[in-house]
């Protein structure tokens, strides 16, 4: 299993009908490509205040490396990450990308 983990510093015009549809863009690429078991997105609620910055994160669970590799090469995907990029403070750079196999 592969967990991807994306953290978003969306910008402060991106109003929360925008950020709710790329979400549902992202959920929708579940029924599309083949081995996404899971995923979840959110606001960051965290009391630590450690966030730097980083208002919303979406994590996607792949049955393996061939599924997360799938799901990257493909154009839905790539339409998603467009309209996340367009609306994370600095286009790239507001976006931190993490993927893990947990043990």
């Amino acid at each position: 299993m592969i967990r991807h983990i994306v953290l978003v510093r969306f910008r402060p015009d991106v109003p929360p009908a925008e950020i709710a549809a790329i979400f549902a863009a992202l959920h929708a690429l579940k029924a599309a490509i083949p081995g996404i078991s899971a995923i979840a997105d959110g606001a960051n609620v965290s009391p630590e205040g450690l966030a730097r910055g980083f208002t919303h994160g979406f994590t996607v669970d792949f049955a393996d490396v061939a599924a997360r590799d799938r799901y990257l090469a493909d154009p839905e995907h790539g339409k998603v990450g467009a309209a996340l990029v367009g609306a994370a403070e600095g286009g790239v750079d507001g976006i931190l990308v993490l993927d893990f196999a947990p043990a």
